[in-house]
C-alpha cells in the first residue's frame, strides 16, 4: 500500500507499530483520513493532547505508523508463527528509520514481533513476558531506542475500553516528550 502522504525516513522519531492491517484495505492508516484505522489513531493522538487532523499531521510530527504483521488478520488472534515470520519484514522496515528514538508497540502482536527481532539480534527479548498493564510503567530499550509496550489503538474495542484509551494516551504523551522534546 502506498501512503497518500510523503514520508521522509530521516525525519521520523517515533515508530508506532500496530498489530495487523485490516481485512478491508480501504480501512488502512494511509488510505485516507476517513479510514477506520486512521480515525481511531487520530482519536488516540488527540486524547493524548497531540492535535492532529490527518495522517499528514502525524507524519509531519515525526511519527510513522506501520503494522507488525503485513497481511490482514483472518481471526481474532494472529498466529505466533505468522508474527515471527513477519518480524523479518518489520526488522527491514525499522532499519529505514535510523533517527527513531521511540518504538510504540500497540498490542500483543507488535510486542511479540519486536521480541522476535530482539531475540535474533541480542539473544533476549526487549520486553519481558507479562500482562501489559503490569509491565508498561517500566522502561525498556532495544538498541538504545525506548520501547513502550502499549495497547491496540485500532478497531471497535478502542472506542469501548476507556482505561486502555487512557493508557494509550499516556504512552503517546511520554513517547512524544522523549522523541520530540514536547
Amino acid at each position: 500500500m502506498m501512503p497518500y502522504v510523503d514520508i521522509d525516513p530521516a525525519k521520523i522519531k517515533i515508530v508506532m507499530i500496530s498489530e495487523a492491517p485490516p481485512k478491508n484495505s480501504a480501512d488502512y492508516f494511509y488510505e485516507s483520513d476517513g479510514a477506520s484505522y486512521c480515525e481511531t489513531t487520530l482519536q488516540a493522538f488527540n486524547d493524548a493532547g497531540i492535535p492532529v487532523k490527518g495522517m499528514g499531521d502525524i507524519v509531519a510530527r515525526g511519527i510513522y505508523i506501520t503494522t507488525a504483521v503485513k497481511c490482514a488478520r483472518t481471526d481474532y488472534a494472529v498466529a505466533a508463527a505468522t508474527v515471527k515470520n513477519c518480524s523479518h519484514l518489520l526488522e527491514q522496515e525499522l532499519a529505514l528509520f535510523s533517527h527513531a528514538s521511540v518504538y510504540l508497540l500497540m498490542g500483543d502482536a507488535a510486542i511479540k514481533a519486536l521480541n522476535a527481532i530482539s531475540r535474533r539480534n541480542t539473544g533476549a527479548p526487549a520486553i519481558p513476558a507479562g500482562s501489559t498493564y503490569k509491565i508498561r510503567a517500566r522502561q525498556f530499550y532495544y538498541n538504545g531506542i525506548r520501547v513502550f509496550p502499549s495497547y491496540l489503538q485500532t478497531g471497535k474495542n478502542y472506542l469501548i475500553e476507556k482505561s486502555k484509551r487512557e493508557m494509550i494516551a499516556q504512552d503517546l504523551r511520554e513517547a512524544f516528550k522523549i522523541a520530540c522534546g514536547a
